[in-house]
């Protein structure tokens, strides 16, 4: 924006993408405790903390008058954002029934979209403000919302029956399932799956005992090696393999290149040939509409698709999109006043965001908020989550640097990491759909890639081709028979 640079300067590449990504530093660090917290005072109560923070420092961002203090509120955003993030996504995992777990957790990334949506036009609004209200004004209603979320999780959210359930706290676990709305049959469900934790239905809802087992307080280094023991828990043998390949999974979201997309769309589109900021801007509140329609279509038929096939075959089509687009940087065929390439890139930009919407967005995250124990999953979602964030850096913080120097360069990097992440979703990732969340990890044991229809028919057409090599190597074979018995005969004769 024209006056965001006139108070701060024209920053460097470099500089602009540190500044963009100052925040997810912070949020990996807080990430990596935030199961800890978690766990420790319940998914409501580390809601309204990361919620209160993100408020904190969004007001930083709107009131900064220099660079410093600028960076200093997205820090303290990060904080809350890396709290809030992780125990959010664990707290709408338990609270969902299974036939309703695809459907509710995704719908957090609805609101995400939701929010990108309205944060494109807001600042589309405010861009032709002739003052510095025209940033700091999306700034300040970033922190008004967080703010009201702070007051829903503080005395509206029901705490997460499973956790309290966990925690030994029955009674109020039977109220929080009653607030929630929760079948009897769900609840038995869950007695039988858990039965040392789970509340049955029908349990007549009291006040919590006096003689309720306090927790003791803890001395800080108590406290770091308990958080130690937890991450600890998490690599053991009977959850390794889901804990792997959920932080894999988690890492890779973000190296898809989405975020690049997301933060610097406005570039990518003035790079493309939208030269001012009214239209860049337009550009990018059109492709944040189609990110949220089509992710409401991704809400609504997440347990139709499957997670396997959202990951794999969206990755394929993200990947083509991303070769597209470094394929015609390259070539030097996007001209910013001429030619169909530059049509093309706008277009392979909207379907890259259309169709990560609808698959990876959604699939993904599900995948890694579900296929953990409720021992581990808070801890396992907060390493994920940190893993994110730390790919969510680099993204942020390389991206100007790339596009700057060379825009083919950013669009094959992240498209070969997609790639990768495919391979190695066909070869590990197992399908969780419709599955109980104690007894996904079965999934885990049955899953085989022999068994996959791609890499069933990749073994096929192996084998066809071995079979036409071999019918070709007995021709040769018997040709060669022939020409040797025809030679002996002729020397004989001589």
């Amino acid at each position: 924006m024209p006056s965001f640079k006139e108070g701060f300067g024209n920053l460097s590449s470099s500089m602009e993408g540190f500044v963009v990504s100052s925040l997810l530093i912070p949020a990996t660090i807080t990430a990596l405790f935030a199961g800890a917290v978690s766990d420790s005072l319940g998914r409501t109560r580390a809601l309204a903390i990361g919620a209160f923070l993100f408020a904190v420092g969004a007001a930083f961002e709107a009131g900064a008058v220099h660079l410093a203090m600028l960076i200093l509120g997205r820090c303290i955003v990060g904080i809350g954002e890396g709290l809030f993030l992780s125990a959010m996504i664990v707290y709408v995992c338990e609270i969902a029934p299974p036939k309703h777990r695809g459907p509710l957790v995704t719908t957090i990334q609805l609101f995400i979209t939701m929010g990108l949506c309205l944060g494109f036009f807001t600042t589309y609004g405010t861009v032709a403000i002739p003052s510095s209200l025209s940033w700091r004004l999306p700034l300040a209603l970033h922190s008004g919302i967080a703010f009201v979320l702070m007051i829903a999780s503080t005395f509206y959210l029901p705490e997460s029956p499973r956790w309290l359930s966990y925690k030994g706290r029955k009674q109020e676990a039977s109220k929080a399932w009653d607030i929630l709305g929760v079948s009897g049959a769900e609840r038995e469900k869950d007695l039988q799956l858990n039965p040392a934790g789970a509340t049955p239905a029908g349990e007549p809802v009291e006040a919590v005992v006096s003689s309720h087992p306090s927790v003791p307080k803890k001395t800080l280094r108590s406290r770091m090696r308990r958080n130690y023991e937890d991450i600890a828990a998490i690599f053991k043998k009977d959850v390794r393999k889901p804990t792997l390949l959920g932080i894999f999974l988690m890492s890779m979201q973000q190296l898809s290149g989405i975020d690049g997309v997301i933060y610097y769309a406005p570039l990518l589109f003035q790079q493309a040939g939208l030269s001012s900021s009214e239209a860049s801007f337009l550009a990018s509140g059109v492709s944040a509409i189609c990110i949220f329609v089509f992710t409401i279509l991704a809400v609504i038929f997440v347990d139709r698709w499957g997670r396997r096939p959202s990951t794999i075959y969206g990755g394929l089509i993200l990947s083509v999109c991303m070769a597209v687009m470094g394929i015609l940087y390259a070539s030097k065929n996007v001209h910013p006043t001429s030619g169909i390439g530059r049509w093309i890139v706008i277009l392979m930009i909207y379907i890259f965001a259309i169709v990560y919407s609808m698959t990876w967005a959604i699939g993904v995250k599900l995948l890694a908020s579900e296929i953990q124990p409720v021992a581990t999953r808070a801890t396992a979602q907060s390493i994920g989550q940190s893993a994110n964030c730390i790919s969510n850096f680099f993204v942020a913080f390389i991206t100007p640097v790339l596009l700057s120097s060379s825009s083919s360069a950013f669009y094959f990097l992240f498209g070969g990491a997609v790639m990768i992440t495919v391979g190695v979703s066909i070869m590990y990732m197992p399908e969780t759909k419709g599955r109980d969340l104690e007894t996904i990890g079965e999934a885990f044991a049955t899953h085989s890639a022999s068994e996959m229809p791609l890499v069933v028919g990749f073994k096929r057409l192996v084998s066809c081709f071995a079979k036409m090599a071999g019918i070709g190597n007995e021709a040769r074979g018997s040709e060669s028979g022939s020409n040797e018995q025809h030679i002996a005969l002729e020397t004989l004769a001589s």
